[in-house]
């Protein structure tokens, strides 16, 4: 994290009213590596048809859980081998509520990560579920699978990244803060960073600027407390 955020967390976690400076200092003293800004060179193939609408139209800020979920995948190089992380985020409080890991990049990877997703969340309906025109997304098993849940899909317009902008840009984090830090020899070796990286800090302690610096579960908490 940056010094703005690591000055939140030392507030919220330790009550400690220290300068964005100090911590900047602090920081640089200590002489910490570099992290890597390298962006993915993967693009999953993506479909044409007149049916594959922006419902969302980059309104990222809903105003309660389980309204608008995100979804995208990435890849990662393992033993000189490709995995692939499927993410779904609840765009509420910005919280991964379901991932899956796989040696594949097919639909029965979307399809796992959302059986998961709608497992947690206790069988939503209504939802609004989000994605580009991956090939994973607009398959006939997957869009059946939403129909069935009672789920409306959206999607990105072709190469507009930025119409899924908080999936990716969870996934830009993913790889600076973790990823790109370490190097992997297995399967297990990623699965277990990131779990690590979702499950213990990013859900739990991650302050979001979307969330006033709240983590996504302390934002999810405060909802349910209000």
């Amino acid at each position: 994290m940056g010094a703005y955020k690591i000055r939140q967390r030392l507030i919220v976690e330790y009550g400690k009213q220290v300068s964005v400076g100090r911590v900047y200092r602090l920081m640089k003293s200590m002489s910490l590596p570099k992290m890597s800004t390298a962006k993915p060179l993967f693009t999953c193939p993506q479909s044409e048809h007149e049916d594959y609408v922006n419902l969302l139209k980059q309104k990222f800020n809903p105003d309660r859980p389980n309204l608008v979920w995100v979804s995208d995948i990435t890849y990662v190089r393992v033993a000189g081998k490709f995995c692939y992380i499927c993410v779904i985020i609840d765009l509420f409080s910005r919280k991964v509520i379901a991932y899956k890991i796989s040696t594949k990049i097919d639909t029965q990877l979307t399809l796992d990560t959302f059986r998961m997703a709608y497992l947690k969340r206790d069988y939503p309906k209504g939802v609004m579920f989000h994605s580009d025109r991956g090939s994973q997304y607009t398959a006939k098993d997957f869009r059946k699978e939403l129909d069935n849940a009672d789920f409306v899909h959206s999607f990105s317009a072709k190469a507009h990244p930025f119409d899924n902008a908080v999936a990716e840009s969870f996934f830009r984090y993913l790889k600076k803060e973790e990823l790109y830090r370490r190097t992997f020899s297995s399967f297990k070796d990623l699965e277990l960073s990131v779990f690590e990286y979702i499950e213990a800090f990013y859900n739990k302690r991650r302050p979001h600027s979307a969330n006033n610096f709240l983590s996504p579960d302390e934002k999810e908490l405060a909802f349910l407390n209000s």
